[in-house]
């Protein structure tokens, strides 16, 4: 994980609205699966949703 794609990627997620961070984990296509109901999505900080989607981009891209 180079620095520069870490910086990359938390800036796109930064910009995303509460809406669209959702659908993104929702949507989430990666070596594992994420599996949150609406619910529990509903209930979480729009800066937990950031952080859970940053996390899961950085562990789904292969590490050198």
């Amino acid at each position: 994980m180079t620095s520069k794609y870490f910086d990359k990627e938390a800036t796109s997620i930064a910009v995303l609205d509460r809406d669209e961070l959702k659908r993104r984990i929702r949507n989430f296509k990666g070596r594992f699966k994420l599996d949150f109901n609406e619910d529990y999505l509903n209930s979480l900080s729009i800066d937990r949703l950031r952080h859970i989607l940053l996390a899961a981009l950085i562990n789904a891209k292969p590490h050198n």
